[in-house]
């Protein structure tokens, strides 16, 4: 999908990426550049040759995110149980681009796709095996991501009143409102990527083989890195998931709200722009109210 998200995102045309390389990495004019569709959000992506991709922010929250994952991914290369991304180079800005640019090794796989997994446990106990292996990261000083439940009460309750006409704004309510007098985060971290979602997954032969977008890992609450439950496991498969991470009634709670909130969040901004998002936001909100109910 390449369709304009963002009312003030920047038109990002082949002909800028070939321009950028031209002038910064000539070493790799000779090879072909294909936008790809994608359901992201903060880039767009374009295919170099057959083993590589360029990153680039698209719309200006995004703009520091390049720096910072080019900072982190060495660290993380060879720590995980699956393929990531090699920054091979950090383009700057030029050519009228105003951010950081990637260009980045090209992890073959497949997003899983929700409804259509063959194999919906075992990527369950694949997704646990991945999550404690970040928690688990041996790295220091790393960037701290806050977040309590309750910083987001506002922000949530104005996005109930915008969807009601789609939801059940009762149990979804219910559902926020069980979690914020249940499930607040204690302050405790770990490492989390922050995106643990269907498109930043990445199968091969219907087992996890591949994660990419680091541009959110930090410390945090380790329930950052749960939402995955509700976006794309079903029910069985989600309890799979939560017994081999051991996840406690309220770190569940807490997840389950985390992913609440993205979910409606991401349907009244993405609903008009981007349909595999807003559907996918459609399902979480399905997911969690049924789950709590």
């Amino acid at each position: 999908m390449t369709t304009r998200m963002h009312a003030d995102e920047l038109d990002l045309p082949v002909a800028l990426v070939e321009r950028l390389l031209e002038d910064q990495f000539p070493q790799w004019t000779d090879r072909p550049v294909r936008r790809l569709a994608s359901s992201g959000t903060d880039n767009a992506m374009f295919r170099l040759g057959d083993d590589l991709v360029v990153r680039m922010p698209r719309i200006h929250w995004a703009g520091g995110t390049v720096d910072h994952e080019a900072r982190w991914l060495p660290l993380v290369d060879g720590l995980l149980p699956v393929t990531i991304p090699r920054v091979l180079a950090v383009g700057t800005p030029g050519a009228g681009y105003p951010w950081s640019w990637s260009v980045l090794t090209w992890v073959p796989g497949d997003n899983p796709v929700l409804g259509r997994l063959r194999d919906p446990e075992g990527l369950a106990r694949d997704l646990a095996t991945l999550v404690r292996a970040i928690r688990a990261l041996p790295l220091v000083d790393g960037p701290v991501k806050d977040g309590r439940l309750v910083d987001r009460d506002e922000q949530v309750r104005r996005d109930v009143v915008a969807v009601s006409d789609e939801i059940d704004a009762a149990a979804v309510t219910a559902a926020w409102e069980h979690a914020l007098a249940t499930a607040e985060w204690d302050g405790h971290r770990s490492w989390v990527h922050g995106d643990v979602a269907p498109g930043n997954l990445l199968l091969t032969d219907d087992r996890l083989t591949g994660l990419i977008d680091f541009a959110g890992i930090a410390t945090g609450d380790p329930t950052l890195d749960l939402g995955v439950a509700w976006n794309l496991l079903p029910p069985p498969a989600r309890a799979v998931f939560r017994d081999d991470l051991d996840v406690d009634e309220s770190t569940w709670t807490r997840a389950r709200a985390r992913a609440l909130a993205q979910a409606l969040v991401q349907l009244p901004y993405y609903r008009d722009t981007n349909p595999v998002l807003a559907a996918n936001a459609r399902h979480v909100i399905r997911e969690v109210t049924a789950e709590v109910s």
